[in-house]
């Protein structure tokens, strides 16, 4: 398969447009006419391209989902995005909604659609594939915002944006809203090739991704939020219904929905491994660290450019003030020790064993919050004999983060009060919880000077998610557990980790349906952590309450002795989590412009 290259810089080159190193927009909402647009190829291919302009970009601070969950606490909380794990967000102030953006990019792509085919000098097979694109994009514009606020208003065609409010379409059911955008990708996938035989096209739809967004959204329609509180659940909308009283998000369980969302994932995997798509492994990456050749793939499996684990990827590039210098230790004016991993997160990483930590009878579980000596200095006994994704992506007291520093490949980090990736006397700038994140930072990263030296595709879709995505649609149906088991395995397999039969025998197995939805919960806890994940499987899951609105816990980052800081610690800063949080409120300024407009429950 073709290997990543970062398309749309190419693209910026050639139409020297620039847009906060954003998606190009060739064409803005205040371009003269449409004709203007589709006056040759050239022009109709870069309204083509603004299309993709309109999916939010998902590596940045301004992101709903990368640092919104429970994965990560932050000390750059004055941003935007921390309105959203602290609750505080309204109707009148959704403080990041896409609702407005992602109807424009649907009107854009039906416009698109609507006049390609009076572009001269484009071939008929080209046309069909600029469609495909656009019905994809059509699709995919649908799906998030049904990932966002629920049941959406389907957008079938070119609406006039003069048209009455009386004729303005309404909320369809969440059943309707899943069918159409099922279909329209089906559609879509139809006219789009397996693969993008140009490395200057990647990044633009394929067949395979289009199946992979289908199965994303069938799992996620599936589960116990849309699909009546799941077996062992209530609804939480009952009364949720439009002004004919139709229930607009249905409170009855259909164990058929998991059947399908099955059937659509085991789809988009062969598709994907027919295309040339497997898990990272052997990384023959020019990097002298990590030594540990697992970790080094761990560190490594969407970093690396040359990657077959990425179906689809964010091809934007990285600003400075993203994740990777935010996620670094500290330098003044070029890295700020910013995304800290909290107490949560670090406990669901599994032992050596693939165990989880208060299950493996080889782990002092009670004593995890010892000290212990190790050749490199004292550290909690927690970080020690991990499995090596927490070895990959988490740094700790005493351990190596591994970046290039001058001459230095690596250093020592160290986050007591006074040392140097401590607190010190600082307001901002400082890991609220005694750790640091090192996934999606690149280990030859450069900070000698404020910049992003290695810039990479961020992950959409990876091959590991469509193999978790299965296994845990098969074994809600209660069906095939075993065949659940194995594409968990692959995914642990990788991570250096036993199977799942192989860790859990010492402690009686695991093959019935609870304890293997624990399995796959907590290995997408894992495997896809900080991957813009967490946000909506909480949601999803109906268990929201339970992470998001509790205290986010760390050491004692003010403790300058060894004995003060490995004390467990709450982090100041506060989380709030009520039922209405599980869907976003439609911005209350499209609610006043039709009455109609049925507002989300709690807003």
């Amino acid at each position: 398969m073709k290997k990543p290259i970062i398309f749309l810089l190419i693209f910026t080159f050639t139409f020297s447009f620039t847009a906060c190193e954003d998606y190009l927009d060739i064409v803005p909402d205040e371009r003269p006419t449409d004709e203007d647009a589709f006056r040759n190829p050239n022009a109709a291919l870069g309204y083509l391209y603004s299309i993709y302009g309109y999916i939010p970009n998902q590596r940045n601070s301004f992101s709903i989902d990368l640092l919104t969950a429970d994965e990560v606490v932050s000390a750059f909380e004055h941003e935007n995005w921390a309105q959203f794990p602290r609750g505080e967000y309204t109707a009148s102030n959704p403080v990041i909604s896409y609702w407005n953006d992602l109807y424009k990019g649907v009107r854009q792509a039906y416009i698109f659609k609507n006049n390609i085919d009076g572009v001269d000098g484009i071939e008929e097979s080209t046309k069909s594939q600029y469609k495909a694109e656009a019905d994809f994009l059509i699709g995919y514009f649908h799906f998030l915002l049904l990932r966002m606020y629920g049941p959406v208003v389907i957008a079938d065609k070119q609406f006039d944006i003069n048209m009455p409010v009386e004729e303005y379409p309404l909320r369809a059911t969440y059943d309707e809203s899943v069918d159409f955008i099922a279909n329209k990708l089906d559609e879509a996938a139809q006219g789009l090739p397996m693969e993008q035989t140009s490395s200057s096209d990647y990044g633009r739809a394929t067949s395979v991704i289009a199946k992979a967004v289908k199965a994303r959204m069938l799992l996620y329609a599936a589960s116990p939020l849309f699909n009546g509180g799941g077996a062992n659940k209530s609804s939480l909308f009952d009364g949720f219904t439009d002004l004919d009283g139709n229930q607009l998000i249905s409170t009855s369980y259909q164990e058929d929905k998991w059947q399908r969302a099955a059937d659509a994932n085991k789809e988009a995997i062969d598709m994907a491994l027919a295309a040339g798509n497997k898990l990272y492994r052997n990384s023959d990456y020019d990097s002298e660290f990590p030594e540990d050749p697992i970790e080094k793939d761990l560190r490594y499996v969407y970093v690396d450019k040359q990657t077959d684990e990425l179906i689809w990827a964010e091809t934007r590039r990285e600003g400075v003030y993203y994740f990777q210098n935010k996620s670094t230790p500290f330098i003044p004016g070029t890295s700020w020790n910013g995304l800290a991993p909290t107490l949560t997160i670090l406990e669901s990483f599994y032992t050596e064993n693939g165990l989880p930590i208060d299950k493996d009878p080889e782990f002092d579980y009670q004593g995890r919050y010892n000290i212990d000596s190790t050749a490199l200095g004292n550290t909690l006994s927690l970080n020690l004999n991990r499995e090596p994704r927490f070895e990959a992506w988490i740094s700790y007291h005493n351990d190596y983060y591994e970046i290039v520093r001058g001459d230095k490949k690596r250093i020592l980090a160290q986050y007591r009060r006074n040392d140097d990736q401590g607190i010190q006397g600082r307001s901002n700038n400082y890991s609220p919880t005694g750790y640091l994140n090192k996934k999606g930072v690149a280990p030859l990263l450069d900070q000698s000077r404020l910049q992003v030296s290695v810039n990479y595709p961020w992950p959409v879709i990876r091959l590991a998610e469509l193999y978790l995505n299965y296994a845990e649609a098969l074994i809600e149906t209660g069906q095939n557990l075993n065949t659940a088991k194995e594409y968990i395995d692959k995914v642990r397999v990788r991570a250096g980790i036993p199977t799942i039969d192989e860790a859990w025998a010492p402690i009686g197995g695991a093959n019935d349906q609870e304890t293997l939805r624990e399995i796959v919960r907590q290995e997408r806890t894992i495997e896809l952590y900080l991957e813009n994940h967490r946000f909506w499987d909480l949601r999803r899951w109906q268990v929201a309450e339970e992470y998001l609105d509790s205290k986010v816990k760390g050491m004692n980052i003010q403790g300058e002795t060894d004995e003060e800081f490995f004390q467990v610690t709450e982090v100041k800063f506060p989380r709030n989590f009520s039922q209405r949080n599980y869907l976003m409120p439609i911005p209350q300024a499209e609610i006043n412009k039709n009455e109609l407009l049925i507002q989300n429950p709690g807003y």
